[in-house]
This record gives C-alpha cells, sequence and structure tokens, in this order.
C-alpha cells in the first residue's frame, strides 16, 4: 500500500466516507478525446446522509479492477474553476468551443457534488492528490 492510497483510506474512515460500484462496469469511451476502451464504473460516495453518484473511468492499464478509495478520490474536482473563460484560459480550451463548454458545465457540476458532500472537511480533501 503506497502512502497516498494510505492517506485516502485514513481520511475516508475519519470522515465515515464509504464508495461503492453500482452494475456491472462498461467498457466504452469514456472521455470525448478517448482513443481506446475503458472501463467505466457507476461509482457512489456516500458521506453523513448524502450521496453522489458518478461514472468513473478507470484506467486503461488497471483493466476491469474497481477503482479505490485513493483513485476515486483524487480524480474528484476538488476547487472551484470560476468562470468559463478563466477555465479555458487555466486548462488551454478555445472559448469559442462547444466541446469546453460541455465540459465546463460537467467540471461545475462535478465540483457542487463535492462541496455539498464535503464543505466541513474540503481543505483535507484537497490534500489527496
Amino acid at each position: 500500500m503506497t502512502n497516498y492510497t494510505a492517506q485516502a483510506e485514513k481520511f475516508a474512515q475519519k470522515h465515515g466516507i464509504k464508495l461503492s460500484f453500482i452494475g456491472e462496469p462498461k467498457y466504452k469511451k469514456h472521455f470525448t478525446d478517448d482513443k481506446q476502451h475503458r472501463y467505466v464504473f457507476k461509482c457512489k460516495l456516500m458521506r453523513e446522509g448524502k450521496s453522489y453518484t458518478f461514472p468513473f473511468g478507470q484506467s486503461i492499464n488497471a483493466g476491469a479492477k474497481e477503482p479505490s478509495i485513493y483513485d476515486v478520490l483524487a480524480c474528484l474536482q476538488k476547487y472551484d474553476v470560476g468562470d468559463f473563460e478563466n477555465f479555458c484560459g487555466d486548462f488551454g480550451y478555445d472559448t469559442d468551443s462547444r466541446t469546453a463548454e460541455r465540459t465546463y458545465k460537467a467540471v461545475c457540476k462535478e465540483f457542487e457534488a463535492v462541496e455539498r458532500l464535503f464543505s466541513d472537511i474540503i481543505e483535507e480533501l484537497q490534500e489527496i492528490q
């Protein structure tokens, strides 16, 4: 077990965070620019009676192995990305791109869910990278 994995497991245990998987993973392209298929899991994070359900595209090298709590927590959007123009500037997107706009909206939606679940401990969550 790596230090990163141990840190995430300790964080989850300390704050009563549970990770579960719904159904079987699907083998498909997950990201807009994916060239290869990957296993996509339907994940559910739960804490204090709240939950967030979302797709998680596993790394291609990990295959069908379920993602760990570290894998999931490390990949969550833990910072507010600001407005669309700032997002595009910070992440190299064209402000005249519909793909960029869809990505921006998805990132904002994820951050809202993360804030709802972890607002009181978000700074500690941000340390999991």
